[in-house]
């Protein structure tokens, strides 16, 4: 049995990363082993998670990986751990769009059977805050609001009157935040400012939200609350691969079934300031599939990795580094050589504009015939993809869920064999598959469609 949290707000910017960072932080500090958690697909509160628990930050996104494996993905997560605290997204009743409950922090809760901590921004409120606590606690009974931390007080008088007006509503108040400037992190076109790129002032803040939590919240009646919930009935999700993707089928034997006569491949990983966003499992499967990891930094290392026979560059931030990745010039032309050989390279985001042939005037690797920009329009939500074209990403015909969130354009939006055709929000391809590269704007969670990352590595030849 796992003692666990999710926390919760009846909004976004009630505060909180502020409040689950600051309990990890504060909980990890008394010598517990916290695992930390993400409801959703955002990569970069799970960086603040990791710094405040020593542990990899992991999502729980239920559309793109399914509701059955949210459990045992926890579990996993979870293992060996005193205690998990897991992060909610948005609303605690909203998901993703038109799909009723699908994703929301209130479904994951119930799939964990886990009791919520709803943070409440009272700053403009008094009495109101009943109401408000009282619908959230009553609108579904499946969901246990165990007890509430109200963020934003004003004064003492102000923590008076909130707490008089919540008596009667039968959910405890379990912590009183005062405003605190030290606890606040950076924000900028696409949230949070990650760990990557401010680690010491991103330590200070942690640090700051931890002693925050530790003087305004009950941890021992937090603690008791998480300890309250009951067995999970799941097992802990394995990485492992599988010989199919969906209804496609990726044609390839894994890796394991051929592990005794093939070399060790070597799997290059992005990372750095300018590539930040990963899931822990795609590393996880792509070792289980039989290769060897290995990250390297593009604003740094001019070359790959020694071996490299196969490149995963993720999400992140080459927006912002767009002349420092251009300088180096030895690892554009190192990454471009390697797409030309034929090798596997799967591009997700901010992988696909450095692929490309520039950045906002800047030459990047130039293995695309595309150039992006920064834009004014933010394109964020849900995709549900399915493969256009045969890559080494999926076989033609699969159906793979995404996400996309970018405030970035790359022209042409497709290649003439494109990577994904999207139904939402609405019809189009985009991506591109050219070789063995599979370079798309849709983020994907491998753990998902675990055969990924087997037919990924098989391509590694």
């Amino acid at each position: 049995m796992v003692a666990r949290l999710v926390i919760a707000a009846p909004s976004s910017g009630a505060g909180k990363t502020t409040v689950a960072t600051g309990l990890m932080a504060a909980f990890a500090g008394r010598g517990l082993a916290v695992s930390p958690h993400k409801v959703g697909p955002d990569y970069i509160d799970p960086g603040y998670h990791a710094l405040a628990t020593g542990r990899p930050g992991r999502n729980l996104d239920a559309y793109m990986c399914g509701t059955g494996r949210i459990a045992p993905l926890f579990l996993h997560g979870a293992r060996g751990c005193d205690l998990a605290v897991v992060e909610g997204v948005m609303g605690l009743y909203d998901g993703a769009a038109d799909q009723g409950e699908l994703a929301s922090t209130a479904q994951v809760a119930k799939l964990l059977k886990a009791p919520v901590v709803l943070v409440v921004d009272a700053s403009s409120q008094s009495r109101s805050v009943a109401a408000l606590v009282h619908g959230f606690a009553s609108w579904d009974p499946e969901v246990r609001i165990g007890g509430v931390i109200l963020n934003k007080v004003a004064t003492d008088r102000h923590e008076h009157l909130l707490r008089e007006a919540l008596g009667e509503s039968g959910v405890p108040v379990l912590g009183v935040l005062r405003r605190a400037p030290a606890v606040a992190t950076p924000s900028r076109h696409l949230g949070l400012v990650p760990v990557a790129e401010r680690q010491a002032q991103a330590v200070e803040a942690v640090a700051a939200q931890a002693e925050q939590v530790r003087a305004g919240c009950d941890l021992e009646a937090l603690l008791a609350l998480a300890r309250s919930a009951p067995e999970l009935h799941a097992e802990p999700w394995v990485p492992e691969v599988g010989e199919r993707l969906h209804a496609g089928g990726s044609g390839v034997p894994t890796r394991s079934a051929l592990a005794e006569r093939l070399p060790t491949p070597r799997v290059a990983v992005a990372g750095g300031a300018a590539f930040t966003f990963s899931y822990a499992e795609h590393t996880e499967l792509l070792t289980a599939a039989g290769a060897e990891v290995v990250t390297f930094d593009p604003l740094r290392d001019e070359a790959l990795p020694e071996g490299t026979s196969g490149l995963v560059i993720g999400g992140g931030f080459p927006e912002m580094y767009g002349e420092q990745l251009s300088a180096n010039e030895p690892l554009r032309k190192a990454v471009a050589e390697l797409a030309a050989s034929g090798a596997p390279v799967a591009a997700e985001c901010a992988g696909l504009l450095y692929l490309a042939r520039s950045l906002d005037g800047n030459p990047m690797c130039g293995v695309l015939d595309a150039d992006a920009r920064m834009s004014e329009r933010l394109t964020l939500g849900y995709r549900d993809a399915v493969a256009v074209n045969d890559s080494v990403v999926a076989p033609a015909g699969a159906r793979m869920r995404g996400h996309e969130f970018h405030r970035t354009v790359i022209e042409p939006g497709a290649g003439a064999l494109a990577a994904w055709g999207l139904r939402q929000p609405e019809r189009r391809v985009e991506g591109f598959v050219q070789g063995g590269v599979h370079a798309s704007y849709v983020h994907t969670h491998w753990a998902g469609s675990p055969e990924v990352a087997a037919r990924f590595v098989e391509h590694c030849g």
